[in-house]
């Protein structure tokens, strides 16, 4: 949705402020949801929250200012110190319950508890990302055939029926408690659908939690929504345990009062938590105020590194002392300027570069006319790199036997490959993921690199995997193009290491760049399996996003109206049966179909179905690729589910421009 900075107010209080992407911005249903948003943090108040500070929804660039919360996200702890223990993780328990009882008491659903939307702050846990809330009530803003939530932590009555209630968010709620007590995902990880199958029908994984905190999270975790306790409930149920943590509560008549009164949670989360401290750095000092009639809510001082993410959703609470300014929109960072600042890049990454060519002038004009060499190295009678025909596949020692680049060439060629894997991944909300890079000459091989992360899921590693070999492949093409005769490396894997220090990291996969770099068959690009596990990952690049919703309507309404010409066809059986992704590597969207009435199932039915996403998807791809140079994505795959499949079917996939112009 935006960008987060760090800010100072004008009284050097620390604040986040989130400044919405113009392209956002200038959407009148994304208005809609940024005001709604402001006006449901307004309701909400409590000790575990961040309050609403300042915000603006109208201005030509949106932004909100909360306070200011150090700390890493609960996933992103678990990564670097393992799982919460003892009294700590009953103060997670508690402080986290008793947030959500807030914002249900508010009368609001929160919709997307999920580690990453937890900070550790040295006070306690926060709970943030208000930005897919809505109201009790049911008003709110949604996007037509999009699945609102992280999979994993999604109730089972949200995947039958769609249903987003306040049962749904203590569902979430048990799932976190059980991560943050043992580092893995209660319902297992993989593809969507089988996390959708086991949280519906298999049981959560709970072993290593303390028993006594057991009884409360499987009680959460029940599939019928009528078995959960509500969040106060379950935040009493967990002051309790924590009070009988604490030495300093003695009698039963105290551990009562705790149960009961939130101020007395504040105070025995607090006591009890003890999780390591964020290193601070100084922050500059604001400039002196402007002689001014009207009150400043900022000063105009950002620090370059963000706050709580690039792609956050909001804030929980509002300051009702205070009235939002809309004057501090005067001293509100300019999202434009940060969206400029990158010519020829997505998602804010580095310009990529093509080792031993020039191509600022041409990646500046149009970023996607620099085509990838099939065969880079035909017609060279003597190339340096010489395992061309060599199929066989790596073997161990490659990897610990690799060094960094030496040299100009491979310090490029490495940069490059970084550059590029930053640029896919950002689409993905993975830019955390931050690859290694490295050589082996005698292999003639280059190895991209990641981890240790132990709490990342398969799927996240997949698109990693995927990342890596197409950012090598690419870099290495070009490389071997233009200096055949010098450059050895033609050969590319990527690894990864489950914790530092060790010998060997396990290998994901690996190729060559003189076999193409993408899935062809007779020139055309083809979708994948791998394709689909990637475009399922919800994105966080706004292009994509706005491209999708108003592509699944135009999609779902051409349908209903083949349907009613009469052309033998059927309705899909359900609202959100169309969905559509992208898959940042391949550059390739997908959109996929699912239903009970077989609507899909014969070959006319498939031919119709391909002719619509051809008549309305392709003019919206083309006309954002003539007005958007950030914008690459021509190519198109269509998947159904046949039957009781669990995996969607490739049955087509085409490009809207008539020719293969540019990779």
């Amino acid at each position: 949705m935006g960008t987060v900075y760090a800010a100072l107010s004008d009284s050097g209080e620390r604040v986040a402020v989130k400044v919405i992407h113009p392209v956002q911005a200038d959407g009148p249903e994304f208005r809609a949801r940024f005001r709604r948003e402001v006006r449901l943090s307004a309701r909400v108040q409590g000790p575990f929250l961040l309050p609403l500070l300042a915000a603006d929804p109208d201005t030509e660039a949106p932004w909100l200012a909360t306070a200011y919360a150090p700390g890493p996200t609960l996933a992103q702890h678990l990564t670097a110190h393992g799982p919460l223990t003892g009294g700590t993780l009953y103060a997670f328990a508690t402080g986290t319950a008793q947030a959500l009882a807030a914002i249900h008491a508010a009368g609001v659903v929160h919709r997307d508890v999920k580690p990453q939307n937890v900070l550790l702050t040295p006070a306690g846990p926060r709970m943030l990302d208000f930005g897919i809330a809505h109201a009790a009530d049911g008003t709110s803003v949604t996007r037509t055939g999009i699945l609102t939530g992280t999979p994993g932590w999604i109730s089972p009555e949200h995947y039958q029926s769609g249903v987003t209630a306040a049962d749904g968010d203590l569902f979430a709620w048990g799932a976190l408690v059980a991560y943050a007590a043992t580092g893995r995902l209660p319902f297992g990880s993989g593809a969507p659908e089988a996390v959708a199958y086991r949280v519906t029908s298999g049981e959560p994984d709970l072993n290593g939690i303390p028993e006594t905190l057991k009884e409360i999270v499987a009680r959460a975790l029940a599939k019928d929504p009528a078995e959960r306790p509500d969040a106060a409930e379950a935040a009493e149920a967990c002051a309790l345990l924590l009070a009988a943590q604490s030495t300093q509560i003695r009698d039963n008549h105290t551990v009562a009062e705790a149960g009961n009164a939130p101020t007395l949670m504040g105070e025995l989360v607090t006591a009890q938590w003890s999780v390591p401290t964020p290193e601070e750095f100084p922050w500059p000092l604001p400039a002196a105020p402007e002689k001014s009639s009207r009150r400043r809510a900022l000063a105009a001082v950002l620090v370059t590194a963000a706050v709580v993410g690039a792609t956050v959703g909001g804030v929980m609470a509002f300051r009702h002392d205070e009235s939002p300014d809309t004057s501090a929109s005067e001293n509100a960072p300019s999202a434009a300027a940060a969206k400029d600042r990158d010519p020829g890049t997505r998602a804010g990454s580095t310009p990529s570069t093509v080792p031993g060519t020039d191509v600022t002038d041409q990646a500046a004009s149009d970023p996607r006319t620099i085509p990838v060499p099939t065969d880079p190295l035909a017609g060279v009678a003597n190339p340096a790199f010489t395992r061309s025909d060599d199929e066989t596949q790596p073997v161990p020692g490659e990897w610990s036997a690799s060094r960094n680049a030496a040299g100009a060439a491979e310090v490029s060629a490495a940069a490059a490959i970084r550059d590029r894997m930053t640029a896919i991944l950002a689409t993905k909300d993975m830019s955390f993921m931050t690859p290694t890079v490295t050589f082996n000459r005698q292999a003639q091989t280059v190895m991209v690199t990641g981890g240790p992360i132990s709490t990342l899921t398969d799927d996240y590693k997949e698109v990693f995997r995927r990342a890596g070999e197409m950012a090598a492949c690419i870099t290495l093409a070009h490389q071997l193009k233009d200096s055949p005769t010098s450059w050895p490396y033609g050969r590319f894997s990527a690894y990864w290491k489950d914790y530092d220090g060790q010998n060997e990291a396990t290998i994901l996969g690996f190729g060559k760049a003189t076999d193409g770099c993408y899935t062809e068959e007779a020139g055309q690009r083809q979708g994948t399996d791998e394709g689909i596990v990637t475009a399922q990952i919800p994105s966080s690049d706004m292009d994509e996003i706005r491209i999708a919703g108003g592509t699944v309507k135009a999609i779902t309404a051409a349908w209903n109206t083949r349907v009613a010409e009469g052309h033998g066809l059927e309705p899909f059986d359900r609202d959100d049966a169309i969905t559509l992704g992208f898959d940042p590597v391949q550059k390739m969207m997908y959109v996929w179909a699912q239903d009970g009435s077989g609507a899909l199932a014969g070959r006319a039915q498939q031919t119709h179905f391909q002719d619509v996403v051809i008549k309305t998807a392709c003019p919206r791809l083309l006309a954002e690729y003539n007005s958007n140079k950030h914008w690459d994505y021509t190519h198109w795959a269509i998947a159904a589910y046949q039957g009781n499949s669990a995996w969607p079917q490739l049955f087509t996939s085409g490009n809207c421009l008539p020719t293969e112009n540019s990779h």
